[in-house]
């Protein structure tokens, strides 16, 4: 069974902040631009896994690497059933 979750891949995001701006200044912007986030260094990390959130973590900076510590897992939520309502009863 573990050799077969060995060649499960999937993706891994960490969202760091976010920003919102209009759709002109997106277009406009070119190499280099910078896109001020609604986070500070210091602030909490989402972590997501297939775009699912999984866990909480903090940045951490060692040199010229950039990690992240996961700090919390999150709980996992709750699975429902396909069934159609018709019938469940």
């Amino acid at each position: 069974m573990k050799a077969d979750l060995d060649h499960v891949s999937m993706d891994i995001t960490v969202v760091l902040g976010s920003a919102q701006m209009p759709i002109y200044k997106l277009l406009r912007m070119g190499r280099g631009a910078i896109i001020e986030l609604n986070a500070t260094e210091g602030d909490e990390v989402m972590i997501l896994a297939n775009n699912h959130p999984f866990a909480k973590g903090q940045v951490v900076v060692s040199g010229t690497r950039i990690s992240v510590e996961v700090t919390e897992m999150l709980k996992r939520p709750t699975v429902f059933s396909m069934k159609p309502v018709s019938d469940a009863a």
